[in-house]
Order: structure tokens, then sequence, then C-alpha cells
């Protein structure tokens, strides 16, 4: 049973601990914040993202089809001069080179994005781990005052017994 309070109470000290250490990794946080995230972005960063935003749009994806439309449909008709017969062999070569150019972009811009998911799913654990804590602690000092309402109302109940069998015992 020693060993039991022992280690509860030094769980209460590492929960302790672990609570200030989150309150001011928070306030540190708070501080950071404030600065633009854009701010702390590289140029290849910024270009990566760009790329990736483009390409990744609807926009871009309608473009891109029109164009494409149009060289086959030229090449086809054969309306200004067959540069690219029917096999497109061109046109595969220009959309390899697009694809070769736009996929490392697009993997450096979802490898920093999964750095910062990751790094918001840290932040998300330490807050739930900071609200967990906190609810515990509510916990026990809910339980406290409990305690000391039962020993309030147990003391009441002894002292109007007292007065009862005290009034009993001398009739007036």
């Amino acid at each position: 049973m020693e060993n039991f309070k022992e280690f509860k109470v030094e769980l209460h000290e590492t929960e302790q601990r672990l609570l200030t250490e989150l309150r001011t990794l928070r306030r540190g946080h708070r501080g950071s914040s404030s600065k633009g995230a854009g701010a702390t972005l590289t140029i290849g960063q910024r270009i990566a993202d760009t790329v990736a935003a483009t390409m990744g749009s609807w926009k871009f994806i309608i473009i891109q089809s029109i164009i494409l439309l149009f060289w086959i449909v030229l090449n086809v008709t054969a309306f200004i001069q067959q540069w690219d017969p029917y096999p497109f062999i061109l046109l595969n070569l220009a959309l390899s080179f697009q694809a070769a150019y736009a996929a490392p972009f697009i993997m450096m811009s979802q490898n920093r994005q999964q750095d910062i998911d990751r790094k918001s799913a840290e932040n998300d654990f330490k807050i739930n781990v900071k609200a967990e804590l906190e609810i515990e602690l509510l916990h026990q000092k809910i339980d406290r005052l409990r305690e000391t309402e039962v020993v309030q109302l147990t003391q009441a109940v002894t002292d109007l017994t007292a007065l009862l069998t005290k009034a009993k015992i001398s009739p007036a």
C-alpha cells in the first residue's frame, strides 16, 4: 500500500511537470504564430506550392484539355501542316516532359504538407494530453470538495444528534 502511495505521488509530480511544460510550449507558440506562415517558406517551397496548386486546379485541366484537343484536331485535319502525325509522338514527348518536371514539384509540396500535418498531429496529441490532465485535476478537486462536504455533513449530523439528545435529557 505504501508503494502505491509513492507511485501516486510520483505520477502526480510527473503530471504537474507535463502540464507546466505544455503551458510553456503553448505560450511559445502564441508568440511565434503571430508571424506569417508564408514568411518561413523558401523560394523553392513557394514555387513547389504554386506549381502543385496550379496543376491541381480545374482551370489548368480545362486549358490543357483545350490545347490537347486543338493539337489533335490540327494534326488530324492537316489544316496548317501535319507537324505531328497520328500517333502524336511529339505530343507524347511534350506531355512526358511536363509530367517529368511536374512530379518533383508536386512531391516536394506534398512532403512539406506532410511535415505540417505531422506537426499538427503532434500538437493535437499534446493538447489532448493536457486536456485529459486538466480534466483529471478537476475531478480530483471535485472529489476533495465532496470529501470535505461529507465530513462537514457528518459533523453537522453529529452536532444535531448531540443537541437532540441533550434536549431530551434536560426537559425545559
